[in-house]
């Protein structure tokens, strides 16, 4: 189809349409006066850049409120370069499935994409520590600190490099953790959890399977359809908002929120390295800085479009959300600290990346947690009944 065509940089110092320089000589010379010639012929820029086009693909379904931010994101760069640059963004399977995204975006035949970094797992297990974890009790909004003040940029492309990735990353987008996932009844203990044929991704694939699960792993959009099917008894994907359009209130009614298999996870914008290099130093610029712009955006419109769907689905679609019981916490903790040691032991990469997030997370964690109050007794203050506890409903 032609929208999937790869639009070719036009050639040349004159846009389409400039007369040729013979036609202007003679133009010129046929005026009347200076006056003639400046209401004659407008002005045009020498050199005038041709815009450069770009398509991209996101790993999530177009109706998902995460196709949306990845449409934010190319709007923000469009509107900021004037046109210069033009992002196109393709929803999951409109060239390549969700999980062919990095091969795609390093080969070429795409020129960027928007998703998360657990989904390259299988490509090298390391970049699922961008947020497939406890990250050692920081949540996202400190992990992309850690990646911009604590080495982890660094680390990243060092991780590209070790694959032969032609690619250029861009976490950004905290998200708030995510649900332990949606069960046909309340998981009261990890007992619950074993035998049980269970969708997750990255990290959290040795997390739940540790903890007895039978695992596979699923991209967004068919995790509901396989859950209708009974190819799945659960399954978590990871927030309010996508979960309810998704459809898993049509296929389960319990929604088990907190866990640690996922509480500090971001997205991810990726160019094509050689396409991305050879953008003009001030569009990069440009895009370095929208993506900062654009994840504090994200961050904000989470909190309004997942609070509304998290009353609406209680509300209109009888979903009870219960919170997941310490002990199973616990439990997750030990799971994944057995699941990173020998993943450290394989990969030297990962030991690497685990060591400065430690470091960074000692620190930075011990600080939150000495400095901020908890906003649970300023809840009860004002609306007068307590949050959700452990084994009841939210």
């Amino acid at each position: 189809m032609d929208f999937l065509k790869k639009n070719d940089e036009l050639k040349g110092d004159a846009p389409i349409g400039t007369p040729s320089v013979s036609k202007r000589r003679k133009f010129l010379s046929g005026a009347a006066g200076a006056g003639a010639v400046a209401l004659g012929f407008p002005m045009i820029a020498k050199g005038q850049a041709t815009p450069i086009s770009m398509r991209w693909q996101s790993t999530w379904p177009a109706k998902d409120i995460f196709h949306e931010y990845a449409n934010d994101f190319a709007k923000k760069i469009n509107d900021m370069t004037g046109g210069e640059l033009k992002i196109e963004v393709l929803p999951a399977g409109a060239v390549v499935p969700a999980f062919g995204l990095l091969d795609a975006v390093s080969k070429g035949t795409l020129d960027g994409g928007h998703g998360v970094l657990a989904y390259h797992y299988g490509k090298q297990n390391a970049l699922a520590l961008w947020g497939s974890g406890p990250s050692f009790g920081m949540d996202a909004n400190m992990l992309l600190s850690w990646h911009k003040y604590g080495g982890g940029r660094d680390l990243l492309t060092k991780l590209y490099n070790s694959i032969s990735a032609n690619v250029v990353s861009f976490p950004y987008g905290p998200m708030p953790t995510q649900p332990l996932g949606w069960f046909k009844k309340p998981v009261t203990s990890a007992n619950d959890l074993k035998g049980l044929k269970f969708r997750t991704v990255g990290l959290s694939i040795d997390l739940f399977t540790a903890m007895g699960a039978a695992v596979n792993a699923l991209p967004g959009g068919e995790i509901v359809p396989a859950m209708d099917r009974g190819l799945l008894d659960a399954a978590e994907f990871n927030n309010a908002s996508s979960d309810r359009v998704l459809g898993f209130p049509d296929v389960s009614k319990v929604c088990m929120l907190q866990s640690f298999h996922q509480n500090a996870e971001q997205f991810e914008i990726m160019f094509n390295k050689t396409r991305y290099d050879a953008l003009p130093a001030r569009m990069k610029a440009i895009i370095e800085n929208g993506v900062e712009a654009a994840s504090a955006d994200m961050s904000w419109k989470a909190v309004d479009r997942y609070s509304k769907d998290y009353a609406e689905m209680q509300s209109k679609q009888g979903v009870k959300f219960y919170r997941t019981p310490t002990a199973i916490l616990q439990q997750q903790l030990t799971a994944y600290d057995q699941a990173a040691t020998k993943k450290s032991s394989e990969n030297p990469l990962f030991k690497e990346i685990e060591a400065s997030q430690r470091a960074f997370a000692e620190r930075a964690v011990r600080w939150d947690l000495d400095t901020n109050v908890n906003r649970g007794m300023a809840f009860n203050h004002y609306f007068g009944k307590p949050a959700a506890t452990t084994n009841k409903k939210a």
